[in-house]
């Protein structure tokens, strides 16, 4: 079985793992530089959303965290899982905030002081660790990265001045949020058996048709809120709580508990908040075409709202920064072309198209789709028995992405 295994660890995937360790705790530290500066400047409102975001989405990284700790006994605990568990901080060490960190170290162990061992058991921990690892850092692009981002703009557009500086820094969170997307999905089929991997044409497509349908929908957000900020909460539940009950209608299954599995479809419906999710089998391209058309309208919505306030409170608003028919055409158009650039992508540039493939019981690849699958086959072998934790979500994330 170990031949048959086609997960294969590096000296760059060592390094990249560090890289991302570096760029966690830097934006761990970006974090804190904002804070502070919001603090010097006195918008101590802004602050407190600032540091709710903040800890919100850690908590929420953490209780997933927590709770594939607690099921993971089916993979090779790594020396720092084994002195932390033996002492009993687990649960001290995700309270504080920790849980992220303590999974960088257990990768990093594993990566730098067994590179050269190539036994079943290593490969199936590091696939295993990484797998989780690169889920939390997707539920935080989404609980933190996205929100912060729309909070940004929201102040720019309160306070109705744009400098050069604040651009580039929108426009850099923007590409940031739009660049992890395209390397998860990238990183998740490094490890897929028999399939061509993702080139730069490929990644180049997919990360512009992200970039074009995220940041136009945290424009029309943001809008929204820098002129009706009270009502921006009810917004976000009134689509949210649908977006929960519309995963639950598809009966995912991807955690092993029912409260875990509810909180699941709870961040995937924080996560259509912002952008498309695949998350069960079926008709992918009508959920799609119906999610898209939702967001169209809401979009829409939203900006038709700040343009009639912006036209019927004109006395208490200086002149826009940007001009509003520029602002509101641009953005519908740019959403328009990223459908139009997915389509061509999915038509054209998707790494390999019409593949025979096997999902096994135990599944050596790791897959979860931002987006509708490939057009492919799926066989299904038999399993001789009932899988759960690390191996029982990257079997379900396998098969949503080729239903």
């Amino acid at each position: 079985m170990e031949e048959d295994f086609p997960f294969k660890y590096s000296v760059v995937d060592v390094l990249l793992q560090i890289v991302g360790l570096i760029l966690f705790v830097s934006d761990l530290v970006l974090d804190v530089w904002a804070i502070c500066s919001l603090y010097i400047d006195g918008a101590y409102i802004s602050m407190g959303l600032l540091i709710f975001l903040l800890l919100g989405s850690s908590v929420l990284l953490h209780v997933f965290s927590w709770i594939w700790y607690s099921d993971g006994k089916e993979y090779q605990q790594t020396k720092v899982d084994i002195f932390v568990k033996k002492h009993f901080l687990l649960k001290p060490v995700h309270v504080l905030q920790l849980g992220v960190f303590l999974r960088y170290t257990s990768i990093l162990e594993i990566s730098i002081f067994h590179l050269r061992k190539r036994t079943l058991i290593f490969k199936e921990a590091v696939v295993h660790l990484t797998h989780d690892l690169l889920m939390l850092r997707l539920f935080e692009t989404f609980s933190e990265s996205a929100p912060q981002l729309t909070f940004m703009i929201t102040i720019i557009f309160m306070r109705e001045e744009l400098d050069p500086f604040t651009v580039v820094k929108a426009i850099a969170s923007a590409v940031a949020v739009a660049f992890s997307v395209l390397m998860y999905h990238r990183a998740m089929r490094e490890s897929l058996p028999d399939k061509n991997k993702m080139g730069w044409r490929s990644s180049a497509f997919y990360f512009l048709w992200n970039l074009l349908l995220i940041g136009p929908r945290i424009t029309a957000v943001a809008l929204f809120a820098s002129v009706l900020p009270v009502f921006v909460v009810a917004h976000f539940l009134t689509l949210w709580m649908p977006f929960v009950l519309w995963a639950w209608r598809q009966r995912t299954d991807f955690m092993d508990s029912p409260g875990g599995e509810w909180l699941y479809r709870a961040t995937v419906g924080l996560i259509w908040y912002f952008d498309w999710f695949n998350v069960s089998k079926g008709n992918t391209k009508r959920r799609s075409i119906i999610y898209h058309g939702i967001m169209l309208l809401d979009s829409g919505l939203l900006i038709g709202l700040w343009w009639w306030i912006r036209v019927s409170d004109t006395s208490c608003r200086g002149p826009f920064p940007i001009n509003p028919y520029v602002l509101v055409s641009g953005n519908i158009f740019l959403y328009i072309v990223g459908l139009a650039l997915k389509a061509v992508y999915y038509k054209w540039f998707h790494p390999k198209l019409y593949t025979h493939v096997q999902v096994e019981a135990e599944p050596a690849c790791m897959l979860m789709s931002m987006d509708e699958p490939d057009s492919v086959r799926i066989t299904e072998r038999p399993q001789p028995q009932p899988v759960s934790g690390a191996k029982k979500r990257m079997r379900n994330l396998a098969t949503t992405f080729y239903s």
